[in-house]
């Protein structure tokens, strides 16, 4: 067997996924927190070109992120044609949700994801989660994950790269070659980190730009940071990398359109610099970003040098691979009605992906409660008219 090394910071909801994923698959592993050991954090870059977790290493292979594609293929057993009365896509709030409610309906059940907790998993803190004053989103969605791994409910960490009709049921394949079947199916698989639209982005993800300022945030101790976006999400970013970072300047395209909670936490922060009305227009640096070029609402342009970006402008629905099976918004949404159907019968949807308006966690996980008992309903009048 050869040597895994994870590196990883203390709060990175991927790297605790990564590691799990290796537990199930009973690969040993050295697990190193360069959130907490400097030369560490240099050697990882060094071997990388990451200023990102997680990192892992197999051998001479460098893995950047929970890649679960090639994680399945050295460690994983792919599995074929493996039939389920409910296949959930997606692990966040609304699948999780969906998972636990099919599991109290004797439904025989597996959630396909790419991780577990989809966007509530990078929250830094949670205050409107009935029965927490506080919690984090890795904690919430850690409470979700043991409530549902305690029922008889299957998780894969796979990603589903095709759905189609299979007689009266569904045939599915997910990107690293496993099929399943199943008799109906709950679209739960959220949203994506909406991107900059600024040239050289994808060079700089993960050398210097960062969606995930949970995982990536310790790396930038005492360092410049910029943050993008002007919503709850941006501002609650902001507020916790002033208590990391030397300085923060937040970058808002328009105004802000955050709580007035996060607004107060904002104004309390003598170490974040607003911009305000600004957009990024070009980023700098070699091997990693070192700088961005931003432009007022009067057309006037500065350059910010800084060592890192965090992008929280908002989300687009995952949609890309079911857009021919079911009807969509004019936002890539899945439509629905108040019962989670979608226009095909035996699909349902629930949570962010879907058209519902109100994109919160609790709202999510009711909805995935919703989509389970039409799912339930749907198969038990489909065995009586057999």
């Amino acid at each position: 067997m050869q040597l895994v090394t994870v590196y990883s910071t203390k709060n990175c909801p991927y790297c605790r996924i990564a590691k799990a994923f290796l537990d199930s698959h009973d690969v040993k592993y050295a697990g190193i927190d360069v959130g907490e050991d400097i030369e560490a954090a240099k050697k990882m870059i060094a071997i990388s070109g990451q200023r990102g977790v997680p990192v892992i290493t197999v051998g001479d292979e460098v893995i950047i992120g929970f890649d679960s594609q090639r994680l399945n293929e050295l460690f994983g057993e792919v599995k074929f044609g493996e039939q389920y009365d409910v296949l959930i896509v997606g692990a966040g709030p609304a699948g999780l949700t969906a998972g636990m409610y099919c599991a109290r309906k004797m439904l025989k059940t597996v959630i396909i994801s790419e991780n577990i907790g989809g966007q509530a998993l990078e929250s830094w803190t949670i205050e409107n989660y009935m029965g927490y004053r506080v919690v984090t989103g890795e904690d919430l969605i850690r409470k979700f994950e043991e409530q549902v791994r305690s029922l008889n409910i299957r998780i894969d960490l796979d990603g589903v790269s095709d759905i189609s009709r299979d007689g009266d049921g569904f045939a599915i394949k997910t990107i690293t070659g496993a099929t399943y079947k199943a008799t109906c199916i709950i679209l739960a698989q959220g949203n994506r980190a909406k991107k900059l639209g600024v040239e050289g982005e994808e060079r700089y993800l993960g050398r210097g730009l960062s969606i995930c300022s949970t995982c990536d945030g310790p790396l930038y101790r005492g360092k410049k940071v910029v943050v993008v976006g002007g919503g709850n999400s941006a501002l609650q970013t902001a507020v916790e990398m002033s208590g990391v970072a030397s300085t923060v300047s937040l970058i808002v395209r328009s105004s802000i359109r955050a709580d007035e909670v996060y607004i107060n936490l904002l104004k309390s922060k003598p170490n974040i610099t607003v911009h305000m009305p600004a957009e990024i227009i070009a980023l700098h640096g070699d091997q990693f970003l070192t700088g961005i070029t931003v432009k007022d609402g009067q057309g006037i342009k500065q350059t910010i040098s800084m060592d890192g970006i965090f992008v929280e402008i908002g989300w687009q629905p995952n949609t890309d691979m079911v857009k021919e099976l079911v009807n969509l918004n004019d936002r890539g949404e899945v439509s629905i009605d108040l019962d989670c159907h979608t226009n095909a019968a035996g699909i349902f949807a629930a949570g962010d992906v879907t058209s519902v308006k109100s994109k919160q966690i609790i709202i999510a996980a009711g909805e995935g409660a919703k989509a389970a008992l039409e799912a339930h309903d749907y198969i038990m009048r489909n065995k009586k008219l057999k």
